[in-house]
């Protein structure tokens, strides 16, 4: 659906260009974010994947853990990708399995002791000194704009997906 409000003067060919150069953009900076943040915190044994894990399991919605399937929806991965991630950090003392008391069949993740203390002692001054230096020269105006448009972005990518989920389910 076009969005009315969109600027209607611009050729068909010249909001395509645009697109094309804000997604490459995006994708671009998809790619820095991976390397440049799984670099602020290799010295923890994290990466910017391992890093996400973390920071959903710290707020307080999780204080009691997270179903692997809610876990990976929040994220907005896959489970398949998501469980070898949970394996690893499970392996390095960051992350616990248990099963969920309401649910048997459904296994609930919760940070560690260890994984707490590589989270909040170790890796949030990194990750604050990280942001600090990638939003340089951005005001707060400008990241309140950026993450409104990105949040709008996000949903009618949601939109997509649920689309292409149905289609999906029509064809099996």
């Amino acid at each position: 659906m076009v969005n009315p409000d969109f600027d209607d003067d611009l050729a068909p060919a010249a909001r395509m260009e645009m697109a094309n150069r804000l997604f490459f953009r995006l994708y671009q900076c998809a790619n820095m974010l991976h390397k440049t943040g799984s670099r602020a915190v290799e010295a923890e044994g994290l990466t910017t994947q391992q890093w996400a894990v973390l920071g959903a399991l710290s707020r307080p919605q999780a204080a009691d853990g997270m179903s692997v399937g809610d876990l990976a929806r929040y994220l907005m991965v896959s489970r398949q990708n998501l469980s070898g991630l949970i394996s690893r950090m499970e392996r390095d003392g960051h992350l616990s399995m248990a099963p969920d008391g309401r649910d048997r069949r459904s296994r609930l993740v919760t940070m560690t002791e260890t994984g707490r203390h590589v989270w909040l002692r170790l890796a949030q001054p990194k990750i604050r000194d990280y942001y600090e230096r990638a939003l340089t020269d951005f005001s707060t105006g400008d990241i309140t704009h950026t993450l409104h448009y990105l949040l709008k972005l996000l949903e009618n990518m949601k939109g997509l997906d649920a689309e292409g989920a149905a289609g999906e389910d029509a064809r099996e």
